[in-house]
């Protein structure tokens, strides 16, 4: 049996990472006649590349010093999985970027043809990066249960990714925000040019950042969620269901990849056609697909379909939330149309619409994933929730294609601009760029609700893991570790919005100096200095995301050793609890500011140079280090501290 599915699940990873090299080389085959786009597209590549690789140089000590920790105190396994987990991780972010980067000047030029020759690059650069996260995924598992043959011990697998994926989505974070916030704010409201005009210095710092942020920090993000749910239901199988349990979660994740290869054919669209409807079919036809195949997987291996249940749950859930972000981060509908009225009113207001639709978006979201626990729990115990994690992060090969979809057109709009393309063209790229900001908050709505299941079932993992059957609230112990847990992810997210306004500031002080003293720049025969701000950017994200990443693997330890399992438990909980709301709320608010924001320039509330424009302009920077830096770290928050209170549960 193990064999088998050790064959099926592997030849669906090979599937996956076939399917990415295929559209990799279709990719390259489509020619770019425009030179001014080839060399801006290759500008952006360098910088992004340049910067993924100072900090995988940056990551290799700790990666160096933890893998030797783990070897001396847990065992020689669990060292060699941490390694291979990191290194899996990496390797997806480095693909997934190296691809997206060559995509954008495409999508760029292929939009001078039309909306679907456009799309179709964009979204297939984005499929290179989901196919390389699920492929490179399954088979790391496979791999180092094929070596050690316990789920136990693949923990570390999780504890690599989960290290790597926090570093990256907090220094990504920390990059592309400082260069937006420094690009916008003196770029569009105090020199009044539009966005990504080549005259702004920052703006190319701001293409880079959208990669190394939403490509790469997004990838390593929904990495670990997708190895850390197949993990934990793993660990707790194997003690309900013995190897059926090992069997069923990794299956579960091969029949996630086909469905999403398969769903890949479905995301077209007509001229004229809405490139949202035709990237939401490709997601629903995933999803159905996986549920139709959960169905006579269960009955087939257990006889019985009470898991098809949990594994729906977690399949729907996944993709209701998906439409709930939708609702309140796209401006299709009320809540993003209510903070662009308010920004008539000025700046004051915009926030506080901003803010007001943020805390109400939380409500939904949570009440799905507590109906999934719910359901779970009802026809799985323990193993249903974490089988409903998997269910909902099967989709994730299609899932994430779609989220890196939007960093690839928001850099085509880029390009357009800088090589001063056709208008019709800008209009393309930015009908998809728009497309773009709704797919990455149903992306990042995605990884939020996984994440609160995952971090569940890996507790339930760390609980047996030590014997813990209950935890009493009446200890003052673990009254402790409930509220150090609560108040990490405020802590967490004060670091990095913090290191957000400190590296902007340093942007912001560089972009006005160059409009002071370098000639010619506003009048376009000056040539900025890009170069300057890309370091800004860089120097900062490298140096900031140190403290918020080691707090995630230092608090859990402390607390333990010094504490008590039982208090370890009440900080997990507490994190729990507070990081998915913080995360949700977050998220949502800066993705609904950006999106009035690009709705005033739509030309509603008197569009672009109103006073209303640059109210939201103002509400869109608040909301940039909300969305795309504190608020989809803390997901990788939980579980990281979650997975290490797993791998490390001998020492407690």
């Amino acid at each position: 049996m193990e064999t088998q599915v050790i064959l099926i699940s592997g030849v669906a990873g090979i599937i996956a990472l076939l399917y990415a090299v295929v559209a990799t080389g279709k990719i390259k085959a489509f020619e770019v006649t425009n030179e001014k786009v080839l060399e801006l597209s290759s500008i952006i590549q360098r910088g992004a590349m340049a910067f993924l690789s100072r900090e995988y140089k940056a990551l290799v000590p700790f990666v160096v010093v933890v893998a030797a920790i783990l070897g001396y105190k847990i065992g020689f396994a669990s060292a060699v999985s941490f390694l291979l987990g990191a290194l899996c991780s990496a390797l997806a972010g480095f693909i997934g970027m190296r691809v997206a980067t060559g995509a954008n000047g495409k999508t760029a030029f292929a939009a001078s043809k039309g909306v679907n020759p456009a799309l179709r690059i964009a979204f297939m650069g984005g499929t290179v990066m989901g196919m390389s996260v699920v492929g490179i995924g399954i088979i790391g598992i496979l791999v180092c249960y094929y070596l050690y043959g316990d789920p136990a011990v693949i923990t570390g697998f999780g504890f690599g990714a989960s290290s790597i994926a926090l570093f990256a989505r907090v220094g990504g974070g920390i990059y592309t925000k400082a260069a937006d916030v420094g690009a916008d704010l003196v770029g569009k409201v105090e020199a009044g040019i539009p966005e990504d005009d080549p005259r702004n210095p920052a703006v190319i710092a701001d293409n880079v950042g959208d990669n190394v942020g939403d490509i790469a920090g997004m990838g390593a993000d929904l990495f670990e969620s997708y190895v850390n749910s197949i993990i934990a239901a793993m660990a707790i199988g194997i003690a309900t269901f013995g190897s059926l349990g090992v069997a069923y979660p990794l299956l579960l994740a091969a029949l996630g990849i086909v469905s999403a290869v398969i769903g890949t054919f479905f995301v077209r669209v007509k001229e004229g056609g809405d490139p949202q409807v035709a990237l939401r079919k490709g997601t629903l036809v995933t999803g159905i697909l996986i549920i139709a195949g959960s169905y006579f997987l269960t009955q087939k291996m257990f006889d019985d379909i009470t898991l098809f249940w949990a594994v729906t749950a977690g399949v729907a859930v996944g993709v209701i939330i998906g439409l709930v972000t939708e609702i309140y981060t796209s401006s299709s509908f009320n809540p993003v149309k209510q903070i662009a009225a308010s920004s008539e009113t000025g700046t004051a207001t915009n926030i506080l619409a901003g803010l007001g639709v943020g805390m109400k978006s939380t409500a939904l979201p949570v009440l799905l994933i507590c109906g999934a626990i719910l359901v779970g729990v009802k026809f799985g115990g323990l193993f249903g929730i974490a089988c409903a994690a998997v269910g909902m992060l099967s989709i994730t090969g299609m899932t994430l294609s779609v989220d890196a979809y939007g960093p690839i057109s928001d850099n085509a709009g880029g390009i357009a601009e800088m090589s001063h393309m056709p208008p019709e063209v800008r209009k393309i790229t930015d009908r998809l760029d728009a497309v773009g900001n709704t797919t990455a908050a149903i992306g990042k709505g995605l990884a939020i609700g996984s994440a609160a299941l995952t971090a569940l079932a890996l507790f339930a993992a760390y609980a047996t893991a030590v014997g813990l059957e209950s935890i009493d609230l009446n200890d003052p112990k673990v009254m402790v570790g409930l509220f150090i847990g609560g108040m990490l992810p405020f802590l967490f997210s004060a670091m990095t919005i913090q290191a957000v306004g400190r590296a902007a500031s340093k942007m912001i002080d560089e972009v006005r100096r160059q409009f002071r003293e370098v000639p010619g720049i506003l009048e376009g025969t000056g040539q900025p200095e890009y170069e300057k701000c890309i370091d800004i950017s860089t120097a900062a994200s490298l140096k900031e995301m140190i403290v918020p990443g080691l707090l995630a693997v230092i608090c859990p330890v402390v607390v333990g050793m010094v504490l008590g399992a039982e208090a370890l438990g009440g900080l997990l909980g507490g994190a729990i609890v507070t990081g998915v709301m913080m995360a949700i709320f977050m998220s949502n608010a800066g993705g609904a500011w950006d999106n009035a924001k690009k709705f005033i320039e739509e030309g509603h509330h008197g569009g672009k140079g109103s006073g209303a424009h640059a109210a939201a302009v103002v509400g869109d920077t608040v909301g940039d280090p909300f969305k795309d830096t504190a608020g989809p770290s803390l997901n990788i928050l939980i579980k990281l501290m979650s997975v290490v209170a797993l791998v490390l549960a001998p020492l407690f």
